[in-house]
Formats: structure tokens, C-alpha cells, sequence
């Protein structure tokens, strides 16, 4: 049991479920986030009110942060045994079928969860009350940080890094479940390609609207 939990396609399936549930969460995330685009606060409040008090949502925020910390730490683990399986550097690179950006999917991920450890001091940490910061009004704290022109370009950089990390991620986690076929890899691709386009440009548009235009 202990070799099964040890072995890196345990690892990657471990990582490829916990990353298929955070896709599946973005899109949560984002009906909330686009409510920050009315006039009126009561539709984002009221959301915010229930996710932080619902217990429901509270025992799932504990599922949701482990998912997070399982995909970040396989990710590091895997990807560790990857340059240590290699600690030969060649002069000659060889040819790699592996992507351009599935080479640097831990350099993005490192990015996005430094992203996400600045949402978290902004947010979250507050909620808990952690932070100093009025719990009681998120959807004015999100409406005076997206107005900085500082936090808007870490925003906006940190989500078109989440694209391309969301790219790959996608059809390599329906691969480490073996459905990898010629049949059905077409459409996951594409579909893998859509959202990773789709979810980033929404979640990006909220800033940019808010910015430009409230």
C-alpha cells in the first residue's frame, strides 16, 4: 500500500483529480466574481455572507484548500523527482514531444500560488480575521483593489498565467486517467483550449471593467 501511495502515477493521479476539482471550483468562483460588475453590492454581498457563513460551504472550503495543497505539493514532489531522475545536463538538447509550456507548468504554478497567497491575505485571511479589514463589505474592498493600476497588472498577469497553465492542465489530467484516445482527445483538447481561453478572459474582464468604467 505504501509503494502504491508512494509511486509517482499514484502522485499524478492524486494531482490530476485535485487539479480537475479546482477547474471545476473556477467556474463557481466566477459566477460570484461577476456579480462585483452590477451597480448594486446586495447580490455580492448576499453571496459572500452565505459562503462564509453556510456550514455546507464551510466544510467545503476546507475540501477546497486541501485540494489546493495536494496539487501544489504532488506538484513540487513530482516535479523534483523529475530533475533528480536527470541531474545530467546535456550539451545537446534532445527533440521532446513535451510542450513548450508543459516544461514550465511549475514555474507558472509557483506564480499562481504566490497569486493566490496575496488573494488569500486579501480576502480570506480578513474573513478569518487574520488580516485588519471590513468582512462585512468585500464588494467595496474588491472595487477599491481593482481601481490599482499595481494590483490590476498583477491581477491580469498572474490570470493570463493561469491560461496557460489551465491549457495543459486540462488534457493532462483526462491523460493520467487514461483517456487518451483518438476518438475523444480531439474534443477534450479542444475543449481543455476553450476554457483555458473562456474562464481566464472573464475572470480578467472584471478588473478591466471596473477600472475603466465604475
Amino acid at each position: 500500500m505504501s509503494r502504491l501511495f508512494g509511486s509517482s502515477l499514484t502522485k499524478k493521479i492524486i494531482m490530476a483529480a485535485a487539479g480537475l476539482f479546482l477547474i471545476i471550483f473556477l467556474l463557481v468562483h466566477l459566477g460570484i466574481n461577476l456579480l462585483l460588475l452590477s451597480d448594486n453590492p446586495d447580490p455580492f454581498t448576499k453571496a459572500a455572507h452565505f459562503m462564509a457563513s453556510n456550514y455546507v460551504v464551510k466544510v467545503f472550503e476546507f475540501i477546497l484548500i486541501g485540494g489546493f495543497l495536494i496539487h501544489i505539493i504532488w506538484g513540487l514532489v513530482l516535479q523534483i523527482q523529475n530533475w533528480l531522475a536527470r541531474p545530467i545536463r546535456y550539451n545537446r538538447v534532445a527533440q521532446s514531444q513535451t510542450s513548450f509550456w508543459s516544461k514550465y507548468m511549475i514555474y507558472t504554478g509557483i506564480v499562481i500560488g504566490v497569486f493566490l497567497f496575496i488573494h488569500f491575505i486579501n480576502f480570506w485571511f480578513i474573513r478569518l480575521g487574520l488580516v485588519e479589514g471590513d468582512h462585512e463589505n468585500f464588494y467595496a474592498l474588491a472595487q477599491e483593489l481593482f481601481k490599482l493600476p499595481v494590483y490590476l497588472v498583477i491581477y491580469l498577469i498572474s490570470i493570463l498565467i493561469l491560461a496557460f497553465h489551465l491549457n495543459h492542465a486540462f488534457q493532462s489530467a483526462f491523460q493520467t486517467f487514461g483517456l487518451n484516445h483518438q476518438t475523444y482527445t480531439p474534443f477534450i483538447k479542444k475543449l481543455g483550449l476553450a476554457y483555458s481561453i473562456l474562464v481566464p478572459l472573464a475572470f480578467a474582464s472584471i478588473p478591466i471593467i471596473i477600472f475603466f468604467f465604475k
